[in-house]
């Protein structure tokens, strides 16, 4: 599955880089979005973990969040994350999720 974060002057750090609160909460929201796409719909669910790791700044462009669910089970939906600006083919962070599903 592949999201988009927009650019937003609002969500950069001083400096012009992207924050990485920013980056950690479109790796979380793309992992709902993913486990409820595979499920057919939502579900009540939490994080239970998440680690992200950044490797390089974004400025001024648009992030591509592709979102590949590892493992989808009855109560445990796992999820590797890459965040890549647009138009790089180098990643700016990845992450990795995983939830309880509640419902």
């Amino acid at each position: 599955m592949l999201l988009r974060l927009p650019w937003s002057d609002r969500l950069a750090r001083e400096g012009g880089g992207l924050s990485g609160q920013a980056l950690m909460a479109a790796a979380d929201t793309a992992t709902v979005i993913a486990v409820s796409a595979a499920r057919g719909g939502f579900v009540p669910m939490t994080t239970v973990q998440q680690s992200t790791t950044f490797q390089r700044a974004v400025t001024g462009s648009d992030v591509l969040i592709e979102v590949f669910l590892t493992k989808l089970g009855r109560r445990m939906a796992f999820a590797d994350i890459t965040m890549t600006p647009e138009g790089s083919a180098e990643a700016a962070a990845r992450a990795s999720t995983v939830y309880a599903l509640l419902g």
